[in-house]
């Protein structure tokens, strides 16, 4: 499926490489089809990084997609150029007049911290807010998905004795429903956090239907009847050597982190890890294009 972004953006030419269909303004202007209009805020650090992670897994339909990126105006990333973010990114005053048939809200790393110490914590309530009215669906991802279930349902976050890092195997539950369609029995997938919401706290929210659940890992996967809202508490878009990366810096840091679970051969952080989860990745995010956005958006809204 073409993907519709910015001529010049960065990474651009490394999914051309990979051999996924990236489309610029001008072609996409000749094709006589609606695209279907995603905003991705993303909150991470490294944002070429995200960047490149979510426009993979967005690849795998047949679908057009335009993609807006934006950033927060109450942070001020320290990882990323100003340049690239003036240049690719909008804030959400220069967004919110728009509509969108999917929102994705990416993971931070600010788990630690208590919500309302986040100093963009006001601003993303904002924007959750008006993505109830001007949102077909919204897909939360890691702190994201533990940010939308506080304010949307009240549920707090809880604090790990040791970070949860590596990948881990899930059940399915509700198979039924058309996110986990096409999903095996069991599937695995990357975890890196701090914090998580109780199992029985989701699972006792009348809002909300689990559809993925790992023994250690807890929920990962669940959902509004409806679709409007989407939680993910992993990381099922990270690349093979997202992990690797985190656990490397960590070392080099001092930090006491340990070997991500269930990631490289045998534990030995010097051989390549195995890439497990890509499968279910675009499996994922192919149904939520189909069946939470594109089925369910107006042509014209």
């Amino acid at each position: 499926m073409p993907i519709k972004i910015q001529s010049d953006l960065p990474v651009k030419e490394i999914l051309e490489n990979e051999n996924i269909f990236v489309m610029d303004e001008k072609r996409a202007l000749g094709q006589e089809i609606r695209p279907l209009k995603i905003c991705i805020l993303n909150l991470m650090p490294l944002k070429e990084d995200t960047e490149l992670q979510l426009l993979r897994a967005l690849s795998n339909t047949p679908l057009q997609v335009d993609v807006d990126f934006m950033k927060t105006s109450t942070h001020i990333s320290q990882n990323t150029s100003a340049n690239h973010l003036n240049r690719f990114y909008n804030t959400f005053d220069e967004l919110k007049s728009k509509r969108y048939d999917g929102l994705i809200i990416t993971g931070a790393p600010v788990e630690q911290m208590e919500f309302e110490e986040v100093d963009y914590w006001e601003e993303l309530c904002e924007i959750m807010d008006w993505s109830k009215e001007n949102v077909t669906s919204t897909f939360h991802i890691c702190w994201g998905a533990q940010a939308g279930l506080y304010y949307h349902f009240g549920l707090p976050k809880i604090g790990l004795r040791e970070k949860m890092f590596g990948v881990f195997e899930h059940k399915v539950m509700n198979r039924k429903i058309p996110l986990v369609r096409g999903f095996d029995d069991y599937f695995v997938a990357p975890h890196s956090r701090h914090t998580t919401v109780s199992p029985e706290a989701i699972h006792a929210t009348e809002e909300l239907v689990v559809l993925a659940e790992s023994d250690k890992a807890g929920v990962l996967l669940c959902m509004t009847p409806d679709g409007k809202q989407i939680f993910v508490m992993g990381h099922l878009e990270y690349d093979r050597v997202t992990l690797q990366n985190e656990y490397e810096r960590d070392v080099k840091k001092g930090l006491p982190i340990k070997v991500p679970e269930n990631y490289f051969p045998n534990d030995d952080a010097s051989k390549r890890p195995h890439l497990q989860w890509r499968a279910h990745s675009n499996n994922l995010y192919s149904n939520w294009l189909n069946y939470y956005v594109y089925q369910m958006t107006p042509y014209e809204w």
